[in-house]
C-alpha cells in the first residue's frame, strides 16, 4: 500500500477552524503520475486546466494540483488545494469555495509567470490581480 494520505486534525486557512479532514503528504517514492493515480484512488480529482479557457494547470508530472471537496458536518462543505511539486506536498483546506478557488488560480499564476506550462500572456505581477476568468475551473464546453 502506497502512502498518500493521512486523516489529522487542521485548522482551514480562511476561517482558521479546527477541522478533522484527509492531508496529502509528501511523496517521494514514485513520480507524479503514480502520485496522481494514489490521489484519485481516494477521492482527489487533478484537474489539469484551470480558467475559462483551459491554460495548464501545473506542469505534469512535475507540478500537480489536487483539488476535493468534502461534506463533513454541519457547518457545510470542505473545500481543498493540494499542489505536488517533485514529490512535496501542501495541502491546504477552505471553508469556503472561492478562496479555495484563488489558492489554486494563485497556484496556476505562478506556473504561467514561470512559463511552467501554457498560459495567458500579458499576466498581473500578481495572482490577485488576474481576470475573473482566469480565476475559476475549467468546465470545458459548458460556458
Amino acid at each position: 500500500m502506497t502512502f498518500v494520505e493521512e486523516t489529522r486534525s487542521v485548522l482551514t486557512v480562511d476561517t482558521r477552524e479546527p477541522v478533522t479532514a484527509p492531508v496529502l503528504v509528501n511523496y517521494h517514492m514514485n513520480g507524479g503520475y503514480d502520485w496522481m493515480e494514489e490521489v484519485t484512488k481516494r477521492g482527489w480529482d487533478t484537474p489539469g486546466m484551470w480558467g475559462a479557457e483551459g491554460w495548464d494547470l501545473g506542469q505534469w508530472p512535475y507540478i500537480i494540483v489536487a483539488t476535493r471537496t468534502l461534506d463533513t458536518d454541519d457547518s457545510g462543505p470542505l473545500y481543498a488545494c493540494a499542489t505536488y511539486t517533485e514529490g512535496d506536498v501542501e495541502c491546504r483546506w477552505f471553508r469556503q469555495q472561492p478562496r479555495c478557488w484563488e489558492a489554486i488560480s494563485a497556484e496556476a499564476h505562478a506556473c504561467w509567470k514561470r512559463r511552467e506550462a501554457s498560459g495567458p500572456h500579458n499576466l498581473p505581477e500578481h495572482a490577485a490581480d488576474l481576470p475573473d476568468d482566469l480565476r475559476r475551473p475549467f468546465t470545458g464546453f459548458l460556458d
